[in-house]
């Protein structure tokens, strides 16, 4: 009996779901996330690469990019492992400490890419409204402060509220609806009062991506008013071609994650597979879309990419 109680209220293993509905066509629905993350992997290591190799990279701006795609990396091989496993071997059974784990490095990595987007934006902010002391600001020594800053911020909350996870009791369904451990997710299964867990995951997400957001937009307001004042139309236009990129990464990286944020928040009668597709959109779409838009938007990327290639060809 007492085995028994243990297995209900400390759950042994969680279940996590693979696309609910198409469960038969798995195999093939396999193809297409292995070649999103294949894209990403390849994409954004060919991004650090030649970051890495190529001196004329050296400078804050692909410092900057390199950081988003270590953490789109990351990102991308905290779930690859349990994604690919239901979809090839229908391996839904995961380990309830296993599942703390691998959420630590989802959300931790989530607000490393929150912070990393902030520190583009000052980075571009700089470089706008205040080009002749760019260099001086962003040193080298201070874009490395600015690294483990986003390492320390981006975890440092994360212990005591996944310590709070494991206090709960869960005595309902262990099916989790995504093919991966989200907090809010697991928190739903719980049977205990879970106020304390949402208050202190609320302020987290606020005082990282809230924050963050906010920060962004400000900086981004700025460098309007600044870029306005430019008198030649060719000038603005250059400035404003300079931001195009990061736009853009901030979009795909903000939009599915307050998308799914509120779809777990109050939306309580929608179908599991709107769940899912947020949640993998949420997952996969920025370390997709990111080596993408700054292979193609940004010059000297594009320049070193091909370069790499010619060589090889040759």
């Amino acid at each position: 009996m007492p085995s028994f109680n243990q297995s209900i209220f400390h759950p042994a293993v969680f279940f996590l779901t693979g696309i609910p509905g198409f469960e038969t066509y798995h195999a093939w629905i396999s193809i297409p996330f292995c070649c999103l993350y294949a894209v990403a992997i390849t994409g954004n290591g060919m991004i650090l690469f030649v970051i890495i190799t190529e001196p004329s990279l050296h400078e804050p701006m692909y410092y900057f990019l390199s950081m988003l795609s270590c953490t789109d990396l990351g990102l991308c091989l905290s779930t690859v492992v349990t994604i690919l496993g239901i979809f090839w071997f229908n391996a839904r059974e995961i380990s309830f400490d296993a599942c703390v784990g691998q959420m630590f490095f989802i959300h931790g990595f989530t607000f490393m890419e929150s912070s990393v987007l902030l520190a583009m934006a000052f980075d571009r902010f700089i470089a706008i409204c205040n080009p002749l002391r760019y260099a001086t600001i962003l040193t080298n020594s201070r874009i490395i402060k600015v690294g483990f800053a986003v390492v320390i911020r981006g975890t440092t909350a994360l212990v005591p509220l996944l310590l709070l996870l494991k206090r709960l009791s869960f005595c309902r369904s262990h099916v989790l609806h995504h093919s991966y451990c989200f907090y809010p997710d697991v928190m739903k299964l719980s049977c205990t009062d879970t106020k304390i867990n949402s208050a202190f995951g609320l302020s987290i997400v606020i005082s990282n991506a809230g924050v963050d957001s906010v920060l962004i937009l400000l900086s981004y307001v700025l460098i309007i008013h600044s870029v306005l004042s430019i008198a030649s139309p060719e000038e603005r236009k250059k400035a404003f071609g300079t931001c195009v990129s990061h736009i853009s990464a901030v979009a795909i990286f903000y939009i599915p994650m307050i998308s799914l944020s509120l779809v777990h928040r109050f939306g309580k009668h929608t179908p599991p597979l709107v769940h899912t597709l947020i949640a993998n959109v949420y997952l996969l779409i920025p370390p997709v879309m990111n080596p993408i838009i700054y292979s193609v938007k940004t010059k000297q990327i594009r320049k070193a990419v091909l370069k790499i290639f010619l060589s090889k060809l040759i």
